[in-house]
C-alpha cells in the first residue's frame, strides 16, 4: 500500500491523476456552491439564501466537509506547483491537451496564471464570507454579500475572478478526462465542447451575482 502511494505520488503520471481527480471532484463542488448561491436572486430579501447558509452552518458535519474541501484545493494547488516546476518536457506537456489532439490554446498554457489568480481569490473569498462571520450571533449572509459586491471594488474583484475560473475550467475538464483515459478522436470534440459550455455556464453564473448587486445597488 504505501510502495503503491508512492509510485502514485512521485510519478508524473500519478501526480496528473490526483491533479484530475481533485479538479473533478472540486468542479462539483463548484457547481453545487453556484446553485445554493443563485438562490441570491430571489425577490425576498435574502431569506431563501440566509435559510440555506444557515443550514449550512448548523450542520455538524461542516467542519468535515470544509477540512476535506481546503485539502482538495490545497493538494490540487500544491501538486500543480510541483509540476510546474519540473523540465520544461514536463511542462509542456502539463495537463494540457497532446498536439494532435486541439493542440494549445490561451487557457491551456495561462492554467498556473488563472489558478494562481483563483488561489488569490479563495482566501479572499473566504475573509469576507467565512472570517467575516465568526464572533457575529446574529448576521445576514445575504446583506453582507450584498455589501461587498454592491461597490465597483468588490464586483469588480470577483468578476476578474470569474474569468480566470472560466479560463481554467476551458481546459482543466478536458485534460482532466483525458488524463483519467477519456482520449479518443471519436470523444474528444465532444469533451471540448463540454469543457467550453461548463466553463461558460459557471463563470457566467458566478459572474452574474457580483454584476447583479453592481447594477442593483442603491436601490
Amino acid at each position: 500500500m504505501i510502495h503503491w502511494m508512492q509510485k502514485l505520488f512521485l510519478s508524473s503520471v500519478g501526480k496528473k491523476s490526483v491533479m484530475a481527480v481533485s479538479g473533478l471532484l472540486l468542479i462539483g463542488f463548484l457547481i453545487a456552491h453556484l446553485a445554493g448561491n443563485l438562490l441570491l436572486f430571489k425577490d425576498d430579501r435574502g431569506a431563501a439564501f440566509d435559510g440555506y447558509e444557515q443550514m449550512l452552518s448548523s450542520n455538524p458535519l461542516l467542519p468535515l466537509a470544509e477540512v476535506g474541501l481546503l485539502a482538495l484545493f490545497g493538494g490540487h494547488i500544491v501538486m500543480a506547483l510541483i509540476l510546474s516546476a519540473g523540465n520544461s518536457a514536463a511542462r509542456r506537456n502539463r495537463y494540457e491537451v497532446d498536439a494532435r489532439h486541439g493542440g494549445k490554446t490561451f487557457s491551456s498554457t495561462t492554467m498556473l496564471i488563472t489558478g494562481l489568480v483563483i488561489a488569490g481569490f479563495l482566501v479572499i473569498h473566504i475573509l469576507d464570507f467565512r472570517i467575516a462571520k465568526i464572533g457575529k450571533d446574529e448576521y445576514s449572509m445575504a446583506a453582507m454579500v450584498r455589501e461587498r459586491l454592491s461597490s465597483g471594488l468588490g464586483a469588480g474583484v470577483y468578476i476578474v475572478a470569474m474569468l480566470a475560473l472560466g479560463l481554467h475550467l476551458r481546459h482543466a475538464f478536458q485534460s482532466a478526462l483525458q488524463t483519467l483515459g477519456l482520449h479518443h478522436p471519436r470523444w474528444t470534440p465532444l469533451v471540448q465542447k463540454l469543457s467550453i459550455a461548463l466553463a461558460l455556464i459557471l463563470a457566467l453564473g458566478f459572474a452574474s451575482i457580483p454584476m447583479y448587486f453592481l447594477a442593483t445597488a442603491g436601490q
